[in-house]
């Protein structure tokens, strides 16, 4: 089957980095676009950044200049390089990624990490 596995996420002070990973594995023909989530405590969950399978990136407004969206290829990994961190980015991360498997008959769809908590303090 298709699983999304997170890790990096963490406690950390403001103005201070931390790095996300997740990794795609299982029955996976293809993945198409990659990207992440967040969900702040009473708010509505929203999409951070996404990749697609050609490198092509797009950023909500909040984290443009801060935030960076990479994938790996050949490790079908995404990762969200998080810099000069707000209190206000203290959210649940969710990994997301268009994945084209024989589980899914052989079409595109989604899949979901569990997701990891970034908190920032003041």
């Amino acid at each position: 089957q298709v699983q999304l596995v997170e890790s990096g996420g963490g406690l950390v002070q403001a103005g201070g980095s931390l790095r996300l990973s997740c990794a795609a594995s299982g029955s996976i023909i293809s993945i198409n676009a990659m990207g992440w989530y967040r969900q702040a405590p009473g708010k509505q969950r929203e999409l951070v950044a996404t990749i697609t399978s050609g490198g092509r990136t797009n950023y909500t407004a909040p984290v443009k200049g801060r935030f960076t969206i990479s994938r790996d290829n050949a490790k079908n990994t995404v990762y969200l390089q998080m810099n000069s961190l707000r209190p206000e980015d203290t959210a649940v991360y969710y990994c997301y990624a268009e994945v084209r498997s024989l589980v899914y008959g052989g079409v595109f769809r989604a899949s979901w990490g569990h997701g990891t908590q970034v908190t920032v303090s003041a």
